[in-house]
């Protein structure tokens, strides 16, 4: 089975990045800009786990985790956390809201590939 992925992020270069090293790894990749942008594909990407950024325009990160927590689709969805913050404050806001983990930036690749792995139970 190829999990699905879909990685939301404002910075192209991120998303770039991402999508590489996703596939690579095997994952089948969706793409999205902001909030606003996850939610429109959502339905379509059916992920089998969300990676978000937290700081984006339109629709943060935070935003995000409660619409598809409170939503009718992938409520169930492992939500991971990509950001470059790691306030402890931050990550219980995002925790309170329904993330499943943290991953900070820069991200090491063997460790998000794996960390993915673990948390989708794949």
């Amino acid at each position: 089975m190829t999990l699905r992925i879909l990685a939301v992020d404002d910075s192209l270069t991120m998303r770039e990045m991402l999508r590489q090293t996703l596939t690579e790894a095997g994952f089948d990749v969706v793409l999205a800009i902001d909030g606003v942008d996850a939610l429109d594909r959502l339905p379509d990407a059916d992920p089998d786990l969300i990676l978000t950024d937290l700081n984006m325009p339109n629709m943060d990160g935070f935003g995000l985790i409660d619409a598809v927590r409170k939503g009718d689709l992938a409520t169930r969805v492992p939500i991971l956390v990509l950001t470059t913050e790691s306030a402890a404050t931050l990550k219980d806001r995002a925790r309170a809201a329904g993330a499943t983990g943290w991953i900070t930036k820069p991200f090491d690749e063997v460790s998000l590939v794996s960390t993915i792995r673990r948390v989708a139970a794949v």
